[in-house]
């Protein structure tokens, strides 16, 4: 029998023995009077005397998260709200069935206690328990150490468990809570509301990227998982609603690494009458305003960087003016802007650029614009640490966005990006329902070339377009990533509280795969 299965029948027994000193074993409530939190924001600093004159009378609940026996008295700190109040236990004060249920309990079980506030030799403040209450039996035994452990997965696995012992990881997904508050705060102080959109969708629309894929029994046809929101949002912006957004999911078929999870959360919102330059200004200062709600300030740390985020230290340049900035001195003189039109002189940059730095990937048949995008990530984007605006994208990256009226194969669109990555995206909103069909259409030679997250034609889109669309901006927001920044989190599972796993291998399949 493993070291838990012992551990699991000898709490068993004591959750037993706890039944039969007439204490339930699950019970349903426990009426308290106090918080922890409550308690130590209340009474932390008042003396010993102030605490005897008047009494404070508590009852509080909470997990045990230490606890010790000495004779016929004892310790024990309850942990609640991520903070722990010590409780003293003397067998004259609880008598003797509740000395013995002290005696029964283990780390990890939750109880609630009542008693007055006092002060130790040690000036710690502690409750002097009358009553103990017993609530839940932690059947299995919390890590001694568990930063220590050497699987990193089992802490996003068991994510419960990682909350209870680790108070700055509760931190950070309290710190999440705070930023989607403030997002939803600054859009609905300027006049947007909140909606909602299907989640499963006939045509995976919104965004270039692979769905996932299921089946409606009833309906008898398949639909996908929601890649982003943007044409229902939009189809809400033709229908009158000039301020739409949703904070929602978002399901993409895609790999795993340090910046991605094929579940994920974004903001998305949409703004009539508006250009990408208005929305971008919103944009920032939301951002901004979030920093400050969630931090309390302008600055944060990522990892050795000091990430200002305040306005004025913004910086903003074309994704051309970017390529040209960062280009490497051993790669040769910088590119002009001419080299920007042709495919020739693109492909002749990306040779120079391969000739000195680790190869980047490109393909001939590909669009010309799609290989300059994929050159500024290569050339520019590790360089993008302090926040950053890139504007002006190539149309063929962009099926969705409004053309340059001066550059047609350029689009108005921008990116923020900040510590190497990608934050939000927006753009002039493209309104021509003919010009967002021959997009579409563009997009569906690129899928016959193999290119599965190449966008789908959508003739509801179209139609719902050529009842007559405003002018519009809007604007995609990854939550996830911008609470790695202002929480320092340094991989995207570290901010979902139940990142995607491979499924979990069965330890007596392991053992035998071993001894074969």
């Amino acid at each position: 029998m493993a070291l838990d299965e012992k551990i699991y029948e000898l709490r068993r027994d004591k959750l037993k023995q706890i039944e039969a000193l007439g204490q339930k074993s699950y019970p349903r409530q426990y009426k308290f009077t106090h918080t922890i939190p409550q308690i130590l924001t209340e009474d932390s600093d008042k003396t010993a005397e102030q605490l005897e004159n008047p009494r404070v009378n508590v009852r509080v609940a909470g997990r045990i998260m230490a606890i010790r026996l000495m004779g016929k008295a004892g310790f024990a700190h309850l942990q609640q709200g991520g903070q722990k109040l010590q409780i003293y236990v003397k067998k004259d004060a609880v008598g003797d069935k509740g000395f013995e249920l002290y005696k029964l309990l283990d780390l990890g079980d939750h109880i609630g206690v009542s008693g007055y506030l006092f002060r130790t030799r040690t000036g710690e403040l502690t409750v002097h328990v009358e009553e103990i209450t017993f609530l839940a039996k932690d059947l299995l035994p919390l890590p001694e150490k568990w930063h220590g452990l050497t699987d990193v997965e089992l802490r996003y696995r068991q994510r419960y468990v990682d909350l209870i012992m680790n108070p700055e990881v509760r931190e950070v997904f309290l710190k999440r809570s705070k930023l989607v508050q403030s997002l939803r705060r600054y859009l609905d102080e300027h006049g947007f509301i909140e909606v909602e959109t299907p989640m499963m969708q006939p045509i995976a629309g919104g965004a270039v990227a692979k769905p996932f894929k299921t089946h409606h029994n009833t309906l008898d046809m398949d639909l996908f998982l929601r890649v982003a929101p943007e044409l229902y949002l939009k189809r809400l912006t033709v229908g009158g609603l000039d301020r739409v957004y949703e904070i929602n999911r978002n399901f993409r078929n895609e790999g795993l690494g340090w910046r991605w999870n094929p579940e994920f959360t974004m903001l998305e919102f949409y703004q009539a009458y508006a250009d990408f330059r208005e929305v971008m200004d919103l944009t920032q200062n939301m951002i901004v305003q979030a920093a400050k709600d969630v931090t309390g300030g302008s600055k944060t740390k990522w990892g050795a960087h000091e990430i200002d985020w305040a306005v004025s230290k913004w910086r903003r340049m074309t994704m051309r003016e970017a390529i040209v900035q960062f280009w490497p001195e051993k790669a040769g003189a910088k590119p002009q802007m001419s080299d920007f039109a042709l495919h020739d002189s693109v492909k002749a940059l990306v040779e120079r650029f391969n000739a000195v730095h680790p190869h980047m990937a490109y393909d001939p048949s590909e669009p010309t614009g799609k290989t300059v995008a994929a050159l500024f990530e290569a050339v520019a984007e590790e360089h993008l640490v302090q926040p950053t605006i890139i504007y002006e994208f190539p149309a063929a990256v962009s099926p969705l966005s409004k053309n340059k009226p001066d550059e047609p194969d350029w689009v108005e669109r921008f990116e923020i990006f900040a510590c190497q990555m990608e934050i939000a995206n927006g753009f002039s909103e493209l309104n021509d329902p003919e010009e967002q069909r021959r997009r579409f259409e563009q997009q569906l030679k690129q899928r016959e070339r193999g290119d599965e997250e190449a966008h789908q034609m959508d003739e509801d889109y179209i139609r719902a377009l050529s009842y007559g669309m405003p002018p519009a901006g809007g604007v995609g927001v990854g939550i996830d990533r911008l609470t790695m920044l202002l929480t320092d989190s340094h991989t995207i599972r570290d901010v979902i509280l139940f990142p995607l796993l491979r499924p979990e291998k069965n330890s007596t399949t392991e053992d035998t795969e071993e001894e074969a």
